[in-house]
């Protein structure tokens, strides 16, 4: 898979982190560390999401309408300018021997995956869930992805802060969308990104990196 188109795609889901609140802080700061400065000018924050070109290679168009943040994912746009594909850019730092140091393409990779990996499980949640209320899907999605890698205390505040989460009708207000446009968009995001997440998570499996680091 082509390093560039990954990371342009993936550079913009953190928006939807921060739609979510205080609840999803920690993911949208361990998915892009460090946020870009806020636009002057309002974005849309839901807009096209991304298809496959053949052997699943993302296509450059965003997947979001907002500018591309500083951090893991854009640690990844700036390696893909001298390293082409992602498992190129593994097996670098499987030769340098720092898979697992901070900062490291590898780990950036891995985070990045888990903060797609919780979106679409998300979307996934909220195309089944009847109502009004996001803290059943978040709740799930959180359960899922990322509650396994984080300590008690992270757990006990993501589990406080669901109670401040936005209603759905706030959230697609907040993603400039409509409830049928809405369920387009995450039903088309949830196809795309299932196989994007395996081929990431067959990349570090073959190599033997594991994946509950």
């Amino acid at each position: 898979m082509a390093a560039g188109d990954f990371s342009r795609a993936c550079s913009n889901v953190s928006v939807l982190f921060g739609c979510l609140g205080i609840a999803f802080k920690f993911a949208e700061m361990d998915y892009v560390a460090k946020a870009s400065a806020p636009s002057p000018s309002p974005l849309p924050a839901l807009a096209r999401v991304s298809r496959f070109l053949p052997r699943l290679l993302l296509r450059a168009s965003r997947l979001f309408a907002v500018r591309h943040p500083r951090g893991k994912v854009n640690d990844l746009l700036e390696a893909s300018k001298t390293i082409s594909t992602l498992p190129s850019m593994v097996e670098l730092d499987i030769q340098k021997g720092t898979v697992r140091q901070a900062g490291s393409h590898t780990r950036n990779l891995l985070r990045v995956k888990r903060g797609i990996d919780m979106v679409k499980v998300l979307f996934e949640q909220i195309l089944v869930t009847e109502g009004n209320s996001l803290k059943d899907a978040a709740s799930k999605a959180y359960a899922q992805v990322f509650a396994p890698h984080h300590g008690w205390a992270i757990r006990k505040a993501v589990g406080a802060g669901m109670y401040a989460l936005p209603s759905k009708s706030q959230l697609l207000k907040k993603l400039n969308e409509d409830e049928n446009s809405a369920r387009a968009q995450m039903q088309s995001f949830v196809r795309s990104s299932g196989p994007v997440i395996l081929y990431v998570e067959d990349l570090f499996t073959s190599k033997n990196l594991g994946l509950d680091w």
